[in-house]
């Protein structure tokens, strides 16, 4: 029998799974994190908690919060086993389980926000931190900060009540500038480029649209570091909280992830920091080439996989680098067309970056859904694959692979498998990319005349006309039929 994962359970948990070394009365918060989901939970939580274990940090403890009405079920499922999380690495070698303290709370899931606002007016909370997904930063096709969308007009107009967590932070900068508290920091942990620089631009711009003098404030007085983070973390579903159980640990909110984390950070905290460092972390002035790296080649080569992927019925990333097509296509793309638009950072290369996510990427143990990693692909593919296509088209490069990469995107939002299975809604805009879809299969120009994603790039050659061709092939002969063409 697996035992009910509590705090007062720890001691009885079975001796393989490791469980914290400190205790719960020896922390204090130090941190919000708003978004708490697998990611964090195996990521920035992991590092805290081995901190800790070092006797380092007790300070610093997360407390958990949502802004999401699905929040709510989510902060019950961790109060009720008093916000402790099981980890289970999965490498092909074996597997292993550790329990994390490091989150203390969890504060109600409010409307209005109350509740949030007044735990981040806390003057011990010096950091607030985010993982909320690339495409929430309320940011414009061209990167700016989207001052129309009616959740940011809202907040500005009801600054006490505000919907959104930059709403929220706002209001709890204004409480503590008032009292005389101070700053914190904000940090973004998404997958963004400038992911800090982003997170300033839509903390100050909300802050702007309805108090100029406190945006100034903000913007001189807190920090908001950039920073690159790196776990594939797959979805939790009954085999992971099988896989749980199997360790002895009876667990509603189990995390599964691979044997490999990264997390680089700018040094940049008005209010002090733990020292992630000591954990494996590191701290430096040039976060872009790592992120650079990490994201044209990791993230974008998650795109190129998980589309095509979709369309052949290949259920999971694993399963897809198996592919003998699906693989090569991987592979050529990100050697032929990304690695030339990527610098080396400190000990990799960018073709030692690609061997190393091919590993990464076919590790069997990690059953990462292509339809995870397809997911929200508007913020996805407009983060992570237009940028090397624009860079290449600046410098004459080839786009043959990365037009085809968008053309599987495209044949992919259709709706429908080669094998005449519905492919369920899966992006926030689902139908207004099925739309475009389906009329591209006619004329597939319309697919890039979404200029909210492609901007000019459906008139520019030769990207624009090699995508005609490859949707006009992908449909006519099916993609593995292109994907054999590209290889030859």
């Amino acid at each position: 029998m697996a035992t009910p994962l509590t705090l007062a359970t720890l001691s009885d948990l079975p001796d393989a799974v490791r469980v914290p070394s400190y205790g719960r009365g020896d922390l204090s918060p130090g941190i919000v994190h708003i978004g708490l989901g697998n990611f964090h939970r195996a990521h920035q939580a992991w590092y805290l908690h081995r901190l800790m274990d070092m006797g380092d940090a007790h300070d610093w403890a997360i407390i958990g919060a949502g802004v999401r009405p699905s929040d709510a079920a989510a902060r019950d499922r961790m109060l009720a086993q008093d916000c402790l999380t099981t980890l289970i690495e999965l490498d092909p070698s074996g597997k292993s389980a550790e329990v994390t303290g490091s989150m203390i709370d969890y504060v109600p899931v409010q409307a209005d926000n109350a509740a949030l606002i007044a735990a981040m007016a806390q003057p011990a909370i010096r950091i607030v931190a985010l993982t909320v997904t690339e495409g929430g930063y309320y940011q414009t096709g061209d990167g700016g900060f989207d001052a129309g969308h009616a959740d940011m007009t809202h907040d500005a107009a009801n600054p006490g009540s505000p919907r959104t967590a930059f709403g929220a932070m706002v209001a709890s900068l204004r409480q503590r500038r008032d009292a005389g508290n101070g700053p914190f920091t904000c940090q973004s942990c998404d997958n963004l480029q400038g992911n800090g620089d982003i997170l300033r631009r839509t903390v100050v711009g909300l802050a702007r649209l309805a108090d100029a003098d406190l945006a100034g404030w903000i913007d001189a007085n807190c920090t908001f570091p950039n920073a690159m983070v790196d776990c594939i973390v797959p979805a939790t579903g009954p085999s992971e909280l099988a896989l749980a159980r199997d360790f002895g640990v009876a667990d509603a909110v189990p995390v599964t992830h691979e044997n490999f984390r990264q997390w680089v950070i700018e040094d940049r905290f008005c209010a002090g920091r733990p020292d992630w460092d000591k954990v494996g972390a590191t701290f430096t002035d040039d976060v872009h080439a790592y992120e650079a790296m990490k994201l044209r080649l990791l993230n974008a080569g998650h795109q190129i996989i998980a589309n095509v992927g979709e369309i052949l019925s290949v259920a999971t990333i694993s399963e897809s680098m198996a592919h003998p097509l699906i693989h090569g296509f991987f592979r050529k793309v990100e050697l032929d067309e990304i690695v030339p638009h990527v610098t080396a950072v400190p000990g990799m290369t960018p073709h030692d970056y690609v061997d190393l996510i091919d590993r990464r990427f076919s590790n069997p143990e990690i059953h990462d859904t292509t339809r995870r990693v397809a997911f929200d692909g508007s913020s996805r593919h407009t983060g992570f694959v237009l940028p090397v296509i624009r860079d290449a088209l600046k410098s004459g490069a080839p786009v043959t692979g990365l037009a085809l990469v968008e053309a599987l995107w495209a044949r992919m939002c259709e709706g429908t498998r080669e094998d005449g299975t519905t492919i369920a809604p899966n992006d926030p805009v689902w139908d207004d990319l099925q739309a475009a879809a389906s009329a591209a299969r006619i004329r597939p120009r319309a697919w890039l005349e979404q200029r909210r994603f492609y901007g000019d790039l459906a008139q520019v050659e030769p990207f624009a006309d090699a995508f005609d061709d490859w949707l006009a092939m992908i449909w006519k002969e099916g993609a593995e039929a292109a994907l054999k063409a590209y290889l030859a």
